[in-house]
């Protein structure tokens, strides 16, 4: 009886040996767990087999303090990254270059002013700094309506309606998008002593036209310097009709 309890209780001691050992056995087969960086874009991968990404340049490998056992590795693996992508830092995007802060001024006309029409012509001069970028444009505008393209233009007046006007510049990018503008408010007023003079002609033109044949004749040798001779000038006499004579008959 003492033989058979002292074997039954090796045998159970052997088996709480074999579980203890058992429950052990993932722990003596854990693995270190690394974190490897991408330093150009950032992306973070874990990984139990550093050994891959060594011969790789550009890689950051560091050894996390996250052990898993070889069963439950690749789980393990698929959950940290999954946790670390969305910190993980933004890939870096290429920037475009940074657009230029243009000063635009309107040397002439520096005001408001007005402008006699015709007689006057509207000088537009712009000044621009820093110098004009490849692609941009300047395009000069009156009412609206484009002018000129470039930093200097001339707008004549006899065209432009009396009253007030406004001249825009405007500097655009290759796609067309407004960059920087100015604008000036200008006056265009009539000439009324050019306009006086105009109707003096008109009116004097139409009296020539109603004088009779001889009294222009008379007007042409005044300018041409020479006296007229008045009888010239005497309505001729009529003379009385001619008749045949008869025949005297003998």
């Amino acid at each position: 009886m003492t033989i058979r309890s002292h074997t039954k209780n090796k045998i159970l001691l052997t088996g709480l040996l074999i579980c203890t050992a058992s429950l052990y056995a993932p722990m003596a087969n854990a693995a270190a767990i690394y974190k490897i960086v991408d330093e150009k874009t950032g992306q973070v991968t874990f990984t139990d087999r550093p050994q891959n990404y060594e011969q790789q340049a550009g890689k950051q490998i560091t050894e996390t303090h996250i052990t898993t056992d070889s069963n439950s590795s690749s789980s393990n693996v698929s959950t940290a990254a999954n946790q670390t992508t969305s910190t993980a830092p933004p890939t870096t995007v290429a920037t475009k270059a940074p657009r230029v802060n243009y000063q635009l001024s309107m040397i002439e006309p520096s005001e408001e002013r007005a402008y006699r029409r015709p007689a006057q012509s509207i000088v537009v001069t712009l000044q621009i700094k820093p110098a004009l970028q490849a692609g941009d444009s300047v395009s000069i505008t009156l009412d609206g309506n484009e002018v000129a393209q470039g930093l200097s233009t001339s707008i004549s007046t006899v065209d432009i309606l009396p009253g007030s006007h406004v001249i825009n510049a405007v500097i655009k990018n290759a796609k067309g998008q407004t960059l920087k503008q100015i604008s000036r408010t200008v006056y265009v007023i009539q000439n009324t002593q050019t306009l006086q003079n105009n109707k003096k002609i008109a009116q004097q033109l139409l009296a020539y036209q109603r004088l009779p044949w001889y009294q222009k004749v008379l007007l042409k040798m005044r300018q041409d310097g020479k006296q007229p001779n008045m009888q010239s000038f005497t309505k001729p006499i009529a003379d009385k009709p001619m008749t045949l004579e008869q025949p005297v008959i003998k």
